[in-house]
């Protein structure tokens, strides 16, 4: 049997395992999850050139695709209290019903302010959607299979940027920017709808039944943060959030200055194809052989792509950075949230999640002016160089800094030991 047929085997057998409601959900969530991608990565590839077309500077694009975390880093800290207290299904509407309504005000966006405030607005969608999913898709998951269906159930995100950015690209060439952001709009509605269907797990009796002490229970938001459970994980994916901001906001102009012919669009839908199928491997790998050897592998990946981008000057060369680029991106956010829904209670994933993934969130608000700057300074081919070294610092901070001290943290970092931190393995 070929490899394809066994993974869809896999695949049948772990969502054989759970009761029919639940794998209702499952798919439906999906279902919602990879329309919102779409709606999302539709605008990747041509929302910096829009922003070019109105007047923008390099500077000022940076800063209004960086507006973007903006709303993410405002938000989702409510978002996840609220997903931790009442539930995950009202945090996934608000994140579609925001998705759904920003496009349409980008159609009468002509100005920098005004596309700075839009931007921030849309960044909330994510903010609540990502959260929530993640949490929700832990709360169906089996413990002993997490990491598999974490890993199924991340393959929105890049089927979702496989198939946004080349529809985006070609249809704004084809018919222009309106056409494009009401395409964005409908892709975020549809999700709307099938995200009212879903039907959540009782979370109030889960929440009753768990034991946790007390100290969890009152444990302030930002506190939080220090835990050692958090804090190296919301560093490395700052980090990241800084090589990824810098790929998202400046990969169309970078290619457009160096005068490849290749359509934007094609190198994120190369990336999403190479994410996608590591998702389909890894996760069921991590349950095995743990998180910390993916998660340091991603890491590589990382800081070769960018190294690949700073000599590239080919389609081809562009093309071959995509695959690195995609591998890093389908390996490390899910085994993050893999590994921070190892280490903590249901109760608590909604802030967990959110304060690990506000790290990605802030590295993404900080790459758009900070890097835009260094591309004004020297050019978007030294600041590629640039997020080459940040990506190794973050690997070197997970090597060194991921358990409780340097020996368990490199152990773990290369799978020859546990995650000391794990609550349920």
């Amino acid at each position: 049997m070929d490899s394809e047929g066994f993974t869809g085997i896999r695949i049948l057998n772990i969502f054989s395992d759970i009761e029919p409601q639940r794998k209702r959900s499952l798919l439906t969530l999906f279902t919602a999850g990879l329309l919102f991608w779409s709606s999302l990565a539709s605008l990747l590839p041509t929302l910096p050139l829009y922003v070019q077309f109105v007047g923008g500077t390099k500077q000022q694009i940076g800063f209004v695709m960086g507006a973007f975390a903006i709303g993410l880093l405002l938000a989702r800290p409510q978002l996840g209290k609220i997903a931790d207290r009442t539930g995950r299904k009202q945090v996934l509407l608000v994140g579609v019903s925001v998705a759904a309504i920003a496009p349409i005000g980008y159609v009468f966006a002509k100005s920098i302010p005004l596309l700075l405030l839009l931007r921030a607005f849309h960044g909330i969608s994510i903010a609540a959607f990502t959260t929530a999913y993640s949490a929700l898709v832990t709360d169906f998951s089996p413990p002993g299979k997490r990491g598999e269906l974490i890993g199924y159930m991340s393959l929105v995100a890049p089927i979702g940027l496989a198939f946004g950015p080349a529809t985006g690209g070609f249809v704004q060439a084809w018919f222009g920017y309106t056409p494009l952001f009401v395409m964005s709009a409908t892709f975020a509605a549809t999700s709307l709808f099938f995200t009212c269907k879903i039907v959540e797990p009782n979370f109030a009796d889960s929440t009753e039944s768990d034991s946790i002490s007390e100290d969890k229970k009152t444990q302030k938001y930002w506190q939080m943060l220090w835990n050692p459970r958090v804090r190296i994980p919301a560093l490395v994916l700052l980090l990241v959030g800084l090589v990824f901001g810098t790929l998202s906001t400046f990969m169309p102009l970078f290619i457009q200055e160096t005068k490849v012919n290749l359509n934007p669009g094609l190198f994120y839908s190369t990336a999403a194809i190479a994410s996608f199928s590591m998702r389909l491997v890894t996760g069921r790998a991590s349950d095995k052989y743990g998180r910390g050897l993916f998660i340091s592998g991603g890491l590589i990946c990382y800081a070769t792509s960018m190294s690949l981008l700073y000599f590239a000057s080919s389609s081809g060369a562009f093309l071959i950075a995509a695959l690195v680029e995609g591998t890093a991106g389908g390996t490390v956010m899910p085994m993050m949230v893999t590994l921070m829904s190892d280490r903590c209670e249901p109760q608590e994933r909604g802030r967990l999640f959110s304060l690990c993934i506000g790290g990605f969130d802030l590295g993404i608000a900080l790459a758009g002016p900070t890097l835009g700057f260094v591309a004004e300074q020297v050019g978007y081919r030294n600041m590629f160089g640039l997020a080459a070294s940040l990506a190794t610092l973050a690997l070197l901070i997970f090597v060194t800094l991921s358990s409780k001290d340097l020996s368990h943290s490199m152990k773990f970092a290369i799978g020859r030991g546990k995650d000391v931190y794990a609550l349920n393995r």
